[in-house]
């Protein structure tokens, strides 16, 4: 049979192009969103940090008890965003491990040197140079506070050495230090730069007293690893931390490699899920349209004597080696997207410049053999039909195909579309990722129902497009109704086709356009500061009590940004807070508070969006139990309850609650409001030299950074949506042309028996029209219902804001791909003498 399928294949090459073009797309769309989950898997960071350490205990992430489900517990891990530490007692406990030589804590402090301000740098305390191993290449330790010694990557490009000065910014304030010696690691080191204090001063700057950011152990020549680990492992454990061990170092070593794992890994997983459900619906339309369009060589074969498993066999070898020649196109072409992708995002800072797309073996086999599965089974059900009917009715079986399906066909759908009207109310009942995830599910139930009712659905719409066809196109109408009646099956692919790219389209990217706008606005409205005091660096709590000192300024009010981790109806989310002075915050924000009000928020109290509060189940007065950005667990009384998440986070935290808990413990901003007619600028630009780095600006400008910030964080989705769009809108483009052309034999005969060339150029066009239309028209609904939901859920607009750009580039673009896809093939048809078309293959 092998043999046979390929020389069917040789000899039926336009037949077998467009199963190819949506074979090999898939197996290229898949392949990418699998291998960016498999660099994410394999990416560790650069353990370079720790090279000489055994061992790191460090906390970088938490790990939350979720429901039971038949007894057992669900746990759920999350990254910790503000980067956990471990106590200093937890470095005593290391170094009384038989075995170990020495415990060495390591202070991770955030710092900018004026010599190079775009050199991302940590600075460290001297005693952690023992876990690279850092060796002196020129000069001595620091040995006073105003010493500090850096590393070749810092040295070398601004000429430091020893006794040269040099301004260092950290927690929000610049001093002088005097460079004692440069250090070197020996070899080849990435990552950050690296500078080093005495290990009191690091003390002192740090703002986690009594912490370390991670503990590295040394062992003895003559320890037992393993007993050693094991240790360090319980002890680790007791503290709620993690012992790091070989590459995992790294993640101890830069957190940052596991925010980028775990993008990778999120990012990749989710779309692939969405790309696998797209893929089936592309290639399983693809395929079986395919098959459908041969059912007279087919059924002649049968005739012949061919048994149906010899028929079905040929089909699945035909298919199975298109599946390998687009393994052979798509995998490359994968590869090379997913490097496109790679440089993408690392560009736009969602990746390390240390992140590299890794394997590729994994994620080739899991996409071709993905792909090829849903191939064969298409194959497989489409041939069922034509192999299980007697040889002596194949011919009549495939001259007259019957027009609509089954009974179990109809309950199936009936069933997807009531699923699908089911899924509106979890959407409504959630928000977040399960919201979306809910909604998504929505849509493709929804599609696939069309898909299986698309029998009853053509014919439906052909008879009531019927008067209107014959009124518009004359004849030529009427010939397009009857033949909508009676193609109302074979014309399910390009239905589906047409529905997918409109659905998913007016979906997911307006989801996104609505996500920013909501952002956007309500930070517009909210903020009722006309300036804000910012820094690059950071600002110290006392900036806000500076600012209310100036004469003319009305209110200051200080915001700390951070992200804490709070309960959900399945699993913890990460969601957006911030820390604030609630000391004539009334005059500077307007949260829209719905109940309570930000004048109790004390230490000990929250205030929480509405939207979150009722995922969470949280209600005014009620204790609310979640984890700070560094892990640390408190129980809040909501205070308050507000609308505006989207603008100013889900969580609103008094600034004191924050001391300790995040990385830098400075402020981001202060808001400031002035007196009417009181011209306060010159004082407050005074004000802002007082901080590295400080600038006063108008808050309109935030609003604008705001809304550069939410649209590169937004690029993500849109890119990975768009070429989901993308593969759908080719699809339904290669559907097109594989109808068309299937239709030579039949606008062949149609012109013998008089039919006129421009007749038959309108009758296609009104059977397009009409399928058009009805495609259009489900799409744009399935969009509706799916887009209102679920913006409803997440943001609470009760409308969805749609461009009008918007919708008329999607709706504009598939009309033309669609025509386009039909009017050129047709048009080469009716070029060939009706004679000539009569004796092309079906």
């Amino acid at each position: 049979m092998l043999r046979l399928a390929a020389q069917t294949l040789r000899h039926r090459t336009g037949g077998f192009l467009a199963t190819f073009v949506a074979l090999a797309a898939g197996v290229a769309v898949l392949m990418t969103c699998a291998l960016l989950v498999e660099s994410g898997w394999r990416h560790q960071g650069d353990p370079h940090r720790y090279g000489a350490a055994v061992a790191v205990v460090a906390d970088r992430d938490l790990t939350v008890d979720g429901p039971t489900v038949l007894g057992e517990t669900e746990r759920t891990t999350v990254l910790l965003p503000e980067r956990g530490s471990v106590p200093g007692k937890v470095a005593g406990d290391l170094a009384d491990v038989p075995g170990v030589d020495r415990a060495v804590g390591d202070r991770r402090l955030v710092v900018t040197t004026t010599a190079a301000p775009g050199l991302p740098t940590t600075g460290h305390g001297w005693s952690s140079t023992a876990l690279a191993p850092y060796r002196l290449v020129s000069g001595r330790p620091p040995r006073s506070d105003g010493e500090i010694a850096v590393d070749a990557r810092l040295a070398g490009p601004t000429r430091l050495g020893p006794g040269a000065t040099t301004e260092v910014v950290t927690g929000g304030v610049s001093r002088t230090y005097e460079v004692s010696g440069v250090v070197g690691t020996g070899g080849t080191a990435s990552g950050r730069a690296a500078l080093f204090f005495t290990d009191a001063h690091a003390a002192a700057l740090d703002p986690h007293p009594g912490r370390y950011d991670a503990v590295g152990v040394l062992t003895a020549p003559d320890a037992d690893r393993d007993a050693v680990l094991a240790e360090v492992r319980r002890i680790a454990d007791a503290a709620g931390a993690t012992a790091y061990t070989g590459d995992d170092r790294g993640i101890a070593a830069e957190p940052e490699s596991a925010a980028a794992r775990s993008l990778a890994l999120g990012a990749g997983a989710a779309f692939a899920g969405y790309a696998a459900a797209i893929v089936g619906f592309v290639v399983a339309g693809t395929v079986g349209l395919s098959v459908r369009h041969r059912r007279r060589d087919l059924a002649l074969l049968r005739a012949v004597a061919a048994t149906p498993g010899q028929v079905r066999s040929m089909l699945l070898a035909e298919v199975g080696l298109l599946g390998l020649l687009a393994g052979a196109v798509g995998v490359p072409a994968g590869l090379l997207a997913t490097r496109q992708v790679r440089d993408a995002l690392v560009s736009r800072g969602f990746l390390p410049d240390d992140f590299t797309v890794q394997g590729g073996v994994l994620s080739a086999a899991a996409a071709v053999v993905t792909v090829a599965v849903v191939a064969l089974l298409s194959a497989w059900i489409a041939a069922l039909r034509v192999t299980r009917i007697r040889p002596t009715e194949a011919l009549g079986e495939a001259a007259v195909e019957p027009a609509t399906g089954g009974r179990a066909r109809r309950v199936c759908g009936l069933a997807c579309v009531a699923g699908a009207f089911s899924l509106t109310v979890l959407t409504g009942a959630t928000d977040g990722q399960t919201a979306l995830g809910a909604a998504m599910g929505m849509l493709y139930l929804f599609v696939l129902g069309v898909a299986l009712l698309g029998p009853w659905i053509n014919q439906g719409a052909a008879r009531l497009l019927g008067p209107v066809l014959r009124t518009v196109w004359g004849d030529s109408g009427y010939l397009a109704a009857a033949n909508l009646r009676a193609n109302a099956r074979g014309a399910v692919a390009v239905l589906t086709a047409l529905v997918l790219s409109v659905g998913l389209g007016g979906t997911v990217w307006f989801l996104q356009d609505n996500l920013e706008r909501q952002t956007v606005a309500q930070s517009r409205e909210g903020v009722l500061a006309q300036y804000a005091l910012t820094s690059g660096a950071g600002l110290p709590a006392s900036a806000a009590a500076e600012a209310r000192r100036v004469p003319g300024v009305a209110a200051a009010t200080g915001v700390r940004r951070t992200s804490v981790v709070v309960p959900d109806r399945l699993e913890p989310q990460t969601v957006p807070a911030q820390g604030i002075d609630p000391l004539g915050a009334d005059r500077t924000l307007d949260l829209r508070v719905r109940s309570g009000s930000l004048d109790a928020l004390r230490e000990g109290t929250v205030a929480v969006s509405t939207a979150r509060a009722d995922a969470a189940g949280w209600r005014l007065g009620d204790k609310a139990r979640l984890w700070l950005g560094d892990g640390t667990p408190v129980t809040l009384r909501v205070v308050a309850l507000y609308e505006r998440g989207w603008g100013f986070g889900d969580v609103t935290l008094h600034r004191r609650t924050l001391d300790g808990h995040t990385v830098t413990g400075l402020d981001d901003r202060v808001l400031i409001r002035t007196a009417p007619d009181f011209g306060a600028e010159g004082a407050l630009a005074e004000l802002a030299r007082r901080y590295p780095g400080g600038q006063v600006t108008d808050t309109a400008r935030l609003t604008g950074e705001l809304a550069e910030d939410v649209a590169v964080s937004g690029w993500l989705n849109k890119m990975l949506v768009t070429v989901l769009v993308g593969y759908a809108v080719l699809a339904a483009a290669n559907t097109l042309v594989m109808a068309a052309l299937a239709r030579t034999r039949e606008l062949s005969l149609l012109r013998l028996v008089g039919v006129t060339r421009g007749q038959a150029k309108r009758m296609v066009h009104a059977e397009q029209a009409g399928l058009l239309g009805v495609a259009l028209l489900i799409g744009a609904a399935i969009a509706a219902v799916t887009l209102t939901t679920i913006v409803r859920a997440v943001t609470g607009a009760t409308v969805p804001h749609v461009p009008a750009t918007g919708w008329t580039a999607l709706l504009g673009g598939t009309t033309a791909l669609a025509l386009l896809a039909t009017v050129v093939p047709v048009t080469h048809i009716l070029r060939t003498a009706p004679v000539e078309g009569m004796g092309v293959r079906e």
